[in-house]
């Protein structure tokens, strides 16, 4: 299982150059898709997007979003070593009767802890019926507005609640939190992954990436403009405690963004990552740029054309980060707070000499 980071480097590889847009195409074809259910969809810039509660969220979820996201479900698992979370569930499974995956996306991840836990039941909600028609018998899939009232009584409360990569579907986070709050029994937990759009490097080669600095700053200002911010990584810790939740611990990964580091573990997860960025820049840049920004359809693509050469044809050594937040509801009568995150310091990641391949933000 990988640890979160610490103060060790990950050491740069300098014995090959392998990292190239064919390896991250290749890599990105590679991931299977799952056919959507229904057809009632919108359509805008060559993009399909959801219809229920049109425009409200900026993500697509046409087949090529949905193949990204099969990749970035690789790309978490890979972080966590194959695990599906990191709120310690697994300790007493027997009591883990009800599961909810909010913002399921594909359903790839409810329905792989469904065949995990045959016992348990899960569910999975999304704007959108993108899942497949097939699942396990203990896996179903609602529509459903995270933002809104959640559609469970009180009777139908969970024992584990999961959501990932909200960032920029949900604006007021602080309200979402309480709802999960509600809804977990005494004693269980909710998750939250996410990563952070922003890169960074342990040896400043981050600043040669000026175009992709740029474009996070862009995309932030954009998701702001919008009312759902995207880079919220780093504050869901603060808000899952304002929530009430205790043993509310944050456990923070580097994810390297290209095959440059020495270490096989994070080769191959850096070079996931690289894939998993450049697959990423038009989904998340398109509505919001000409919604927001003023940008015209043209002049997104060429600025987006851009920032993915860069980030091929750059040797920077950069990365960006992944938490994985959870908490606990505490038990009725059990008013402590036992804040159980640990504060980790930086790592730096060794990077292999031979692989060519922001401003501070405000939490």
């Amino acid at each position: 299982m990988s640890q979160p980071i610490n103060e060790d480097q990950i050491q740069i590889d300098t014995s090959s150059d392998n990292d190239s847009l064919l390896d991250a195409a290749s890599i990105a074809g590679s991931n299977e898709t799952v056919s959507s259910t229904v057809h009632d969809y919108c359509y805008e810039n060559g993009r399909r997007y959801h219809a229920y509660r049109n425009g409200q969220y900026p993500m697509p979820n046409d087949k090529e979003e949905q193949d990204r996201l099969a990749l970035m479900h690789k790309v978490f698992k890979g972080i966590t070593g194959g695990e599906l979370h990191r709120a310690p569930i697994h300790r007493d499974p027997h009591r883990l009767r009800r599961v909810l995956d909010v913002g399921t996306g594909t359903g790839v991840w409810a329905i792989e802890l469904a065949d995990t836990l045959p016992a348990t039941e899960v569910v999975g909600t999304d704007l959108s019926p993108i899942q497949p028609q097939w699942a396990p018998p203990n896996c179903s899939f609602l529509i459903d507005d995270a933002e809104s009232d959640w559609a469970f009584p009180p009777e139908e409360a969970f024992d584990y609640i999961h959501g990932r990569s909200l960032g920029g579907s949900i604006s007021d986070w602080e309200r979402f939190l309480q709802q999960a709050y509600q809804h977990v029994r005494p004693g269980g937990w909710v998750e939250i992954q996410e990563f952070e759009t922003r890169i960074y490097s342990d040896d400043g080669t981050d600043q040669e990436a000026v175009l992709i600095h740029e474009f996070q700053r862009r995309l932030d200002e954009a998701s702001r403009q919008f009312g759902k911010r995207m880079n919220i990584a780093g504050s869901v810790r603060g808000w899952m405690q304002s929530a009430g939740f205790c043993n509310v611990t944050d456990d923070t990964y580097k994810c390297p963004l290209g095959g440059w580091a020495k270490d096989p573990h994070f080769k191959d997860l850096g070079r996931l990552g690289k894939a998993a960025f450049f697959d990423a820049v038009e989904p998340y840049s398109l509505a919001l740029f000409t919604r927001e920004l003023g940008y015209t359809y043209e002049q997104s693509q060429q600025y987006m054309q851009d920032v993915r050469q860069e980030l091929v044809n750059g040797s920077f050594h950069i990365y960006t980060l992944f938490h994985f937040v959870y908490g606990q509801r505490p038990w009725d009568g059990d008013g402590d707070n036992d804040d159980g995150a640990a504060d980790h310091a930086e790592n730096n990641v060794v990077v292999d000499d031979a692989d060519a391949d922001d401003d501070d933000d405000d939490k």
